[in-house]
């Protein structure tokens, strides 16, 4: 075949094996070591140099980022290794359609900090579910959130991730599987509970620099063993699996592989879909969803906050070349493992016999690399599980902590808090490691499509309820419950279905329920998203309206009200602790606002200061952020809350300039792949 030239001979004893027996070499190594001790040693720099015995130091990183680390904390927390894996495997299988989600969260990640960060600003939240309290009021839409939001992030980001880096460890070191994974989260979850938020994002940024530079040298390997792009538009339809059955139709190329828009009724992505059932979930992932917002959040102010979202959006253009074009070259190069047609041969090779193509960027890296540049994308695996994980652990834990924990425990002091975070993440951490087997035997062929279609059924209700509720002033909470619910039944309805009546393989007969077989996953989700929609419009058009209080500084066009000042009035349920945007007590600027605060934490329940402590005890301490001398400080009976809109009218048109500039860049590059 013309393909194999371009490639290493295969293993002649190994014929079937998707990896080289070979391991990494001692050049391959100890650039592996080396990552490992400079990531800890910014972890630990970040945990000393930062606050950290506070719930905003902790939570919200003090609020004190300027753009590029959260820029770049942006994109390390969205690329993942099951972006490396996921994209590069659907690359393989099915060509540039997975483009559209990138692309697609370009808009979004934008659509952030121009439109939904300044309603969050003049909300004075700190997590999502929060934002609901306060914009519906009760309690049942933020708990029942704050639930959803845990289990997505253990469904479908955790889990899957460490699954994906783990098959780079696995197959390169020949460690046991969990072994790696126990390994690799001893280190993210040690300066993730040591340092909060600001140690994930300085981190984050220095993985963000591994993860380009690496990425890049193996996008620029691939294109050289194929011929450039022209090269692989050439190569892509001719590789096919030398095993193929003559008359079968599986493991062929399709033929729109280099087009976005597909086939509305036969495709893989159908167009309509991509332009309005994507959408809905990208909305909520850029925009609602804790782990993206909890950075822009951490911003010093909204410019920062902007300049970061334009950072990551750039960004995100990078994916289509360094994922899913090397995952199509790796088909070129090694047709016969990636691109298994025969369910037994597949097994073989992957132990998945619904096809090999998620071991396409695995495959790139261990066989085209040389020594040393092997042990770089090594690293860049290990850079896209922790940066992903990192910032899920730490979002997970505040969503935990503030949402749920402050609900049942309305007067828990400062220090009860900082505790109960850091031990929900190690509880999570667990909770993670023993779902694996369940994505290890659920997922498909394609580990990004498996995570796709997830999401198209459970996030479509939540982002229309926040659609509504920051944008129609008249949605009440009856009607967001009764359409969260009712999205949400419907959404773990088709969930259900999916996993009793599995996707059969392309030589067997589909004989799943029409629902489930002829409703695309992205069709699902634009049907979701309006019955929501109608439901919350219906059932909030007759009931009563939402009080000013829910609406004023809370929705898009009442962001610029001035504050308003509640009555003090006596509730069994104290709402729960409300954080700043910028926590630097200074009165600049006529539109900066003051709300005051109740303290309703009582008096911290610590134990006897006069105690002498053991070491352990003090470095247990210190890793939880309390003081070794045991003095806890109080927390301030008043916090003064600084919210400002105001932007430099310089820095505002660069950045608006900027925002023309990327939104073109997008539109450009939808309409030469579309």
């Amino acid at each position: 075949m013309e393909s194999s030239a371009s490639s290493p001979p295969p293993t002649q004893s190994h014929p079937l094996e998707a990896f080289p027996r070979r391991r990494l070499e001692a050049g391959d190594i100890a650039v592996l070591i080396l990552y490992f001790l400079f990531v800890l040693a910014v972890g630990l720099w970040s945990t000393v140099k930062t606050r950290r015995d506070t719930v905003k130091g902790y939570f919200l990183a003090g609020g004190n980022m300027l753009w590029w680390p959260v820029g770049a904390s942006l994109f390390a927390s969205n690329v993942g290794s099951g972006h490396f894996v996921g994209l590069a495997g659907s690359g393989a299988a099915a060509g540039l359609s997975v483009t559209a989600y990138e692309l697609n969260g370009l808009f979004f990640v934008l659509m952030l900090s121009w439109i939904f960060l300044p309603i969050y600003i003049t909300g004075q939240v700190t997590t999502m579910p929060e934002y609901l309290r306060k914009r519906f009021g009760g309690n049942r839409i933020p708990v029942i959130l704050a639930v959803l939001y845990l289990f997505i992030y253990i469904f479908t980001k955790i889990s899957v991730d460490m699954y994906a880096g783990a098959i780079f460890i696995q197959q390169s070191l020949h460690v046991n599987l969990y072994l790696a994974i126990v390994g690799l989260l001893a280190v993210t979850a040690l300066y993730t509970i040591a340092g909060g938020l600001a140690a994930v994002i300085y981190t984050d940024a220095l993985q963000t620099l591994i993860m380009l530079i690496g990425a890049l040298i193996l996008m620029g390997y691939s294109f050289a063993a194929v011929g450039g792009l022209e090269g692989l538009e050439e190569k892509y339809f001719l590789a096919m699996a030398s095993n193929r059955s003559g008359n079968s139709s599986c493991g062929l190329p399709r033929e729109d592989a280099f087009h976005i828009f597909r086939d509305p009724v036969t495709s893989d992505l159908p167009w309509p879909g991509i332009l309005f059932g994507m959408s809905i979930p990208s909305l909520w992932y850029w925009c609602t969803d804790q782990v993206i917002v909890q950075r822009t959040l951490a911003a010093k102010n909204l410019s920062h906050a902007k300049g970061g979202s334009l950072m990551a959006a750039y960004l995100k253009v990078l994916p289509l070349f360094i994922m899913v074009f090397p995952g199509m070259v790796s088909r070129v190069l090694f047709p016969d493992e990636v691109a298994c047609a025969d369910p037994e041969i597949c097994q073989k090779v992957c132990s998945n016999p619904a096809g090999c193509s998620d071991i396409a960027y695995p495959k790139l890296v261990l066989e085209l690399l040389p020594t040393g540049l092997r042990g770089l994308m090594m690293a860049v695996m290990v850079a896209a599980l922790t940066s992903s994980l990192t910032s899920i652990f730490n979002s997970a834990s505040t969503i935990f902590t503030m949402d749920l924990w402050n609900h049942l425990r309305p007067r828990a002091s400062e220090k009860e808090l900082m505790i109960v975070g850091r031990v929900f993440v190690l509880l999570l951490v667990l909770v993670s490691i023993l779902w694996i087997p369940v994505v290890q035997a659920s997922q498909g062929g394609q580990l990004f499509i498996y995570i796709q279609s997830i999401s198209s059924y459970l996030q479509p209700p939540v982002a229309v309820v926040f659609i509504m509720g920051c944008f129609w002033k008249r949605a009440n909470e009856k009607g967001a419950f009764f359409g969260l619910v009712l999205g949400l039944l419907l959404g773990l309805v088709r969930l259900i279905l999916d996993f009793i009546y599995v996707q059969p393989r392309c030589d067997q007969l589909d004989e799943r329920p029409a629902v489930v077989k002829d409703v695309h996953y992205l069709y699902f989700s634009m049907i979701l998203s309006s019955v929501t929609l109608i439901t919350v419009c219906s059932v909030s058009w007759f009931t009563e309206p939402p009080s000013k209080e829910m609406v004023s500084r809370l929705t898009w066009f009442t962001r610029h009200d001035p504050v308003v000042q509640k009555e003090q009035v006596p509730s069994a349920t104290p709402p729960p602790l409300t954080l700043s945007q910028d926590g630097t007590p200074e009165a600049s600027g006529t539109n900066i606002q003051f709300e005051m605060v109740q303290e309703n934490m009582s008096k911290t329940h610590s134990c006897d200061t006069t105690t002498k402590r053991s070491k352990v005890v003090k470095a247990i301490f210190w890793l939880c952020g309390v003081d070794n001398k045991g003095k806890e400080q109080a927390p301030s009976r008043v916090d003064l809350i600084i919210v400002s809109l105001e932007e430099n009218p310089l820095v505002k048109t660069l950045l608006d300039l900027n925002l023309i500039i990327c939104i073109s860049c997008a539109i450009f590059l939808w309409g030469y792949f579309a």
